[in-house]
């Protein structure tokens, strides 16, 4: 991995199609923010499942190469641009920006930044930002989950997965959740049913503990996971898709299997059924509605900090790593051996 100077402004640049120690972390000068916007100085980001995609050219609609990763980040804002409130500058905010959060500056528009409350650290905010959002809103927006209803997750001990199974546990609901088994104990300690996904048949256990079927089932895994799932499903119920996890290591069109997963989902509600499924995707009308979607996350992460103040989650984190060990970090990521947020730091 290059490495070729920490001054100023240092950014990690994915080439291409690399191994982790492919990225390149290079300077630059510290940006100026035009009209609307403000400079972020990172404190916080974090190594998501959609770097991985990324560097393997596999997500869904990653920009060219050369790009710098980084889906979300957590940092003070150090200067506003015209039309900011000055105000603003010293204090912590969080943004979801799909890519440029691996840096030590960021330059956001304002509209997108909300504030991190007091009393929760940066590394700690930047676990549940789009971990949480998506939680959030894979639960209460798209699945509409209640009280007394029975779950399943997928990767219940993964970025996204952790949080969503403790939202639901503080919602009074019953979670069943696949793992690996070095992950089953921490899963017991939050209330959840775990189930090794490499052992047997996993639908016949889920049919076991759940002999009507689940409420709601959130899928990341993508691929034949999608159709156990939606035949797990009890009258009435819901099934999220949010992930091509099991393509990760594919070759060929990136945008093939989340085409057919959407395919699929618009059969199945078609179908006579009172059954319902969804692709989620984080990014549904920030096009065409931005007042609306910026709204809306920031509506939802209120939520979620909140959640992590009332102690209803907690913050999950796997690992702090300073940004320049960027390929340590996302290759532990990929290890499949940690469990919460994989941080990285200035």
């Amino acid at each position: 991995m290059s490495n070729e100077g920490t001054e100023g402004f240092v950014k990690v640049v994915l080439p291409g199609i690399v191994a982790p120690e492919g990225l390149q972390v290079v300077p630059a000068d510290v940006p100026d923010p035009g009209p609307g916007q403000v400079v972020i100085g990172m404190e916080a980001t974090g190594v998501s499942f959609a770097e991985q995609q990324m560097r393997r050219g596999r997500y869904f609609d990653q920009p060219p190469f050369p790009f710098v990763p980084g889906y979300d980040l957590v940092g003070r804002v150090l200067t506003t641009g015209p039309g900011v409130d000055p105000g603003l500058a010293g204090r912590r905010v969080a943004a979801v920006v799909k890519v440029g959060g691996w840096a030590s500056h960021v330059v956001i528009d304002a509209a997108d930044a909300v504030e991190v409350p007091d009393g929760v650290t940066a590394a700690e905010a930047e676990t549940v930002v789009v971990n949480g959002i998506t939680a959030w809103q894979m639960l209460y927006r798209g699945a509409r989950v209640r009280t007394g209803q029975t779950i399943l997750v997928h990767g219940a001990n993964g970025g996204v997965g952790s949080v969503l199974v403790q939202l639901a546990r503080a919602a009074g609901v019953k979670v069943i959740g696949t793992a690996s088994p070095r992950h089953h104990d921490a899963l017991r300690e939050l209330g959840v049913i775990p189930i090794d996904y490499r052992a047997g048949d996993v639908p016949a256990r889920v049919r076991e503990l759940a002999p009507g079927g689940v409420d709601a089932v959130f899928d990341h895994i993508g691929g034949r996971s999608v159709v156990d799932s939606w035949h797990l499903l009890a009258r009435g119920g819901s099934l999220i898709s949010y992930g091509t996890a099991s393509t990760r290591d594919d070759t060929g069109s990136k945008q093939w299997p989340v085409l057919k997963i959407i395919a699929r989902t618009l059969l199945w509600n078609a179908l006579p059924n009172t059954r319902r499924a969804r692709f989620y995707n984080f990014w549904a009308g920030q096009a065409r509605h931005k007042d609306r979607f910026r709204a809306r996350l920031r509506a939802d992460l209120t939520e979620v900090f909140a959640a992590l103040r009332r102690g209803d989650i907690t913050a999950r984190i796997a690992a702090e790593l300073p940004l320049a060990s960027v390929a340590e970090a996302l290759t532990l990521a990929e290890s499949g051996t940690v469990s919460g947020k994989i941080v990285l730091t200035p």
